[in-house]
């Protein structure tokens, strides 16, 4: 399973990163599973939400390369309208190339997109989620519900090809979930140890529970 968690401008580092670590360490424990931060425009430094934080991507976001992709939110003030809000920054990862690299993750057979926290809101507002069933932090699912989406209050959704995380932390619990979906479950709960980690709750998926912890 080769995984490309996607960095843009004003990224939340723990979207990021949580999943970032899980994938790696799951490498470590004997899993089949490489991870690599990557752009819509290629390698680059990206600044995160949070300054100065900032990660270098090593390579460029291909659907036809990744087994997985992974789509994190953004960081910034929850309240106001100015350019650093939440809201201002997923608005502006809507003017690069990645909408349309992850339209062609969607439609392609066999990837895997996941986000976590308002990764999912940047797919609804570039029109990719339209009936689709998607979660994403609790202060966004009304502006999911708005674009056509089918927001489920959930910490995880597996709607098939789409996987969706709710709040921050959830990200870790996602890319557990991804790794036990994909390479089986010890793999999975050698990573948790390690992590000291109890993942919460149940995948919600619109057949019933996936998987109950």
């Amino acid at each position: 399973m080769h995984v490309h968690v996607v960095l843009f401008d004003g990224f939340d580092p723990l979207d990021a990163l949580g999943p970032y670590e899980v994938l790696q360490a799951a490498a470590l424990a004997g899993g089949d599973v490489t991870a690599e931060l990557v752009t819509a425009e290629g390698p680059r430094e990206v600044p995160s939400g949070i300054p100065p934080l900032t990660l270098r991507a090593t390579g460029t976001l291909d659907p036809a390369a990744a087994d997985v992709v992974i789509i994190p939110g953004g960081a910034g003030a929850l309240s106001g309208d100015g350019e650093h809000t939440v809201r201002a920054v997923l608005a502006r990862s809507l003017e690069t190339g990645l909408p349309a690299l992850a339209k062609q993750a969607l439609d392609r057979e066999g990837t895997l997109v996941a986000t976590v926290c308002g990764g999912s809101l940047i797919l609804a507002m570039a029109g990719l989620l339209t009936g689709r069933h998607a979660t994403t932090n609790h202060q966004g699912l009304d502006a999911l519900a708005a674009t056509g989406a089918r927001p489920v209050r959930a910490r995880l959704v597996d709607d098939g090809d789409l996987v969706t995380a709710a709040g921050i932390t959830s990200g870790v619990d996602l890319a557990l979930y991804l790794v036990e979906r994909e390479t089986g479950p010890q793999i999975a709960h050698a990573v948790e140890t390690l992590f000291a980690h109890e993942r919460r709750g149940t995948a919600w998926s619109p057949t019933g529970p996936t998987v109950a912890w």
